[in-house]
């Protein structure tokens, strides 16, 4: 077999890509024909800038749902003659079922280069957007009443905000990554209280702490229904929480890998200062609105105001800063595996395929090129879709 050509390369590559398309297009179908109905969302569409973003999150997001689709050959497996092979390079040796050429050629370890950026994307987007909400979740419980009650409440939970975000950022990461911090600590009834694992039990319980306190502030009038949304809230919440934070699910459904653990702490920890900093100053613009006057003067609870009037009224830039802030974790995601700290050392995520190519980045680019490439663009269709909510946000 001879070596692909590069009009061949790019078409062998949209063939594969052509379940994205499909799932584009519907998407795209069915949310501009509906657009009128869905909110802020549907609004999205006005905007060609935020059709661009949206366009390019979400060719990377069914990538990683449909990756398994999608690539040729195993991320992790290495075939023999084809240590650096170029793109479009033929196996020396075809096996039966397997795809005929390394489309973007091999890296340093004989590893399909194409099918490590494609299953890269599902490495990136299971950790970026979860840690993010988590993040969230830490910096609107503590942002709200700080902003809303002030005083010193406010001055204590803002020094402690400000002494995280005085600490450099990449020099945190590596503290808290390195693999040999996760063996500090005692050992309690089998569990490690190490610097991760206690940072895990403290944020991992903020998601049941909001909702909880979400579902008694809206229904608090309504028992019997408080208590179904509560209960279930914490049956399902403490489930999680145990598996994650603890390793104590029996199940198994909800456990972490120590490194992946370092690392979803690591992020949630960085980006909650930053969440807790911007409610904070939403809140205090907002709480001397009429409309929250109107609700105290009903009589309505402080929680019940800070979540049902603040808080949907603060969707617009919160909306904008998430979108932001998964691009930022993107990128110390990327970091982090550049400098082999991320989830594990043969990983196929962006950071470290980058760092596995650029060893022979003059005579071999296209390794690290490729996966910097695919890392800046979904940063920047993340922007770009930031700029369009916050385009049509400001309509409202």
């Amino acid at each position: 077999m001879e070596t692909l050509s590069w009009l061949q390369i790019f078409t062998a590559m949209a063939m594969q890509f052509l379940p994205v398309w499909g799932a584009l297009a519907l998407t795209f179908a069915l949310s501009i024909t509906f657009k009128r109905r869905l909110g802020l969302y549907g609004k999205l569409f006005d905007s060609p800038v935020g059709m661009m973003g949206f366009g390019i999150v979400m060719f990377w997001v069914f990538t990683a749902l449909l990756a398994d689709l999608i690539i040729t050959h195993d991320p992790l497996s290495q075939v023999s003659g084809m240590k650096n092979a170029l793109p479009g390079t033929p196996l020396k040796t075809q096996a039966e079922g397997l795809f005929a050429h390394y489309l973007l050629g091999g890296d340093n370890l004989a590893r399909d280069v194409f099918s490590r950026v494609v299953m890269g994307a599902r490495s990136v987007l299971s950790i970026a957007p979860a840690a993010t909400a988590f993040a969230f979740m830490v910096g609107i419980t503590l942002g709200l009443p700080a902003g809303y009650f002030g005083g010193r409440l406010d001055t204590a939970l803002s020094f402690a905000a400000n002494l995280v975000l005085a600490f450099p950022v990449i020099l945190m990461f590596y503290l808290l990554v390195t693999p040999e911090i996760q063996n500090t600590g005692p050992l309690i009834a089998g569990w490690r209280a190490s610097i991760p694992n206690v940072m895990a039990a403290v944020l991992f319980a903020f998601p049941i702490v909001f909702f909880s306190i979400l579902w008694n502030s809206r229904f608090f009038t309504n028992p019997r229904q408080r208590n179904l949304y509560v209960g279930i809230t914490l049956a399902i919440g403490l489930w999680i929480y145990a598996g994650l934070a603890f390793g104590a699910d029996p199940t198994g459904l909800w456990a972490m890998e120590p490194n992946l653990l370092n690392v979803f702490v690591s992020v949630v920890f960085v980006n909650a200062p930053t969440v807790f900093r911007i409610v904070r100053g939403i809140v205090m613009d907002i709480k001397s609105r009429d409309y929250v006057a109107a609700g105290q003067t009903r009589g309505e609870g402080p929680w019940y105001i800070m979540l049902w009037e603040i808080l949907p009224n603060a969707r617009g830039p919160l909306i904008v800063d998430f979108c932001l802030r998964i691009g930022y974790t993107t990128i110390l995601l990327g970091t982090l595996g550049f400098f082999g700290l991320g989830v594990s050392p043969e990983s196929p995520d962006w950071g470290s395929t980058i760092n596995a190519g650029r060893k022979l980045l003059s005579q071999f680019p296209h390794a690290a090129v490729v996966p910097a490439l695919a890392l800046m663009s979904l940063v920047l269709g993340l922007n770009l879709l930031a700029d369009g909510l916050r385009e049509e946000s400001m309509k409202d």
